[in-house]
């Protein structure tokens, strides 16, 4: 069964990407817009982890927080809170309360999915799969190996990156920009052209002994992995 992930964010538009996102990743979402409805889902449906809003209307994510780590259903359901505070104190209180990790506002789609798969892999392990296919292409995250039709391919880890999120949307096109912000984060300064020499080592790693080559330049757009 997928794991099932309990949102709980008052901005409509964050939920609904949340919501898009998460359900294209194969997760069950439930989403709640305040504290009090969040507690009523959670007791309706345990959910496998929790994504939730450090300011909430009539809970703070905070009590939310609190009160589900006092209830025996979900005293051990893993909490992510997503929060514009980033100070380190926020931080400290907001894990000192039962969260068990912290994302500061604004954040990547792959971060977020990164740290899900991290959160479950150390508390709850059974919920999730760190093995990606596409083609003859396997990613596996736990072990950080890649391999092409069977054999191990050495990639350095800015170029595993890079491919973990370029296999998690095959056929899709995304400019440098997006690349940028995507595996090396918005707040990094990165020059634009440092794109074009990862995916120059990338496809040479995988396209050893003759493969075909599984990543297409868009000229004038930038890279996408083959779809098929």
């Amino acid at each position: 069964m997928d794991p099932h992930i309990l949102v709980i964010e008052d901005e409509d538009a964050l939920s609904t990407l949340l919501q898009y996102n998460l359900q294209k990743e194969g997760y069950q979402v439930s989403v709640a817009g305040d504290g009090e409805e969040a507690l009523l889902l959670a007791d309706e449906a345990t959910p496998d982890i929790v994504l939730v809003d450090w300011m909430l209307p009539k809970l703070s994510g905070i009590e939310v927080c609190r009160r589900l780590r006092n209830r025996p259903a979900t005293r051990n359901v893993p909490i992510i809170m997503l929060t514009a505070r980033g100070e380190e104190a926020d931080r400290i209180r907001g894990l000192d309360t039962g969260a068990d990790d912290y994302i500061v506002k604004p954040f990547s789609m792959t971060e977020l999915f990164a740290r899900l798969r991290a959160v479950m892999r150390r508390i709850r392990p059974g919920l999730v799969d760190d093995r990606v296919t596409h083609g003859d292409i396997e990613i596996d995250r736990v072990a950080h190996r890649v391999r092409r039709d069977g054999e191990e391919i050495h990639l350095g880890p800015t170029e595993f990156r890079l491919l973990d999120y370029l296999i998690q949307h095959p056929g899709r096109v995304f400019s440098r920009e997006q690349l940028l912000d995507a595996v090396w984060g918005s707040d990094v300064y990165v020059e634009v052209r440092t794109v074009d020499v990862h995916v120059g080592r990338l496809r040479k790693a995988l396209n050893m002994d003759g493969k075909d080559d599984p990543i297409r330049t868009v000229r004038s757009a930038g890279y996408s992995l083959d779809a098929k």
